[in-house]
């Protein structure tokens, strides 16, 4: 379950996911170079409006998509922030597929199937995670965010 698993900040702390039991989690992995990268503008309308009911939100940047995240974790984290006014948490830099990809991403790919199968096949795909963690949604990179609120919605 997605509880059993941690991961650290931007800032180096570790942050524990069973702390967000009974909370719905988007995570989503993230490029600020990437074309797609205005998704981070509707990611944070989406974390502004429901944060209050539940909803916890989590970027993990991910460089492993045409070197679209080269910066260092303090770096991402800046640019999100000043760039695109992220609030959200920013998590530091992982690996999401193959064999250095962070046991959070290995457990999402293996609970969804994509297009190419558990693999990931670029920046902003999406996880949807209930609030018992038992049912979890995959969205393609192409997905707005605000496709995702009836979703959202539904799980709060």
């Amino acid at each position: 379950m997605i509880y059993d698993y941690q991961a650290l900040t931007s800032a180096n702390k570790e942050l524990d996911f069973a702390q967000f039991k009974g909370k719905v989690l988007l995570i989503v992995n993230t490029a600020t170079k990437c074309g797609l990268s205005g998704q981070f503008n509707g990611l944070e309308e989406l974390h502004k409006k429901y944060k209050d009911e539940g909803l916890v939100l989590i970027g993990f940047p991910c460089n492993q998509f045409a070197n679209q995240e080269p910066g260092s974790d303090e770096q991402v984290a800046q640019t999100c922030q000043l760039n695109f006014g992220v609030t959200f948490q920013i998590m530091k830099k992982i690996d999401v597929n193959g064999d250095d990809a962070h046991p959070v991403f290995k457990y999402l790919k293996s609970e969804t199937k994509g297009l190419l199968g558990s693999k990931i096949k670029w920046n902003f795909t999406k996880f949807l995670i209930s609030r018992d963690g038992k049912t979890i949604k995959r969205y393609s990179p192409t997905t707005s965010p605000a496709k995702l609120e009836k979703d959202i919605q539904q799980m709060l």
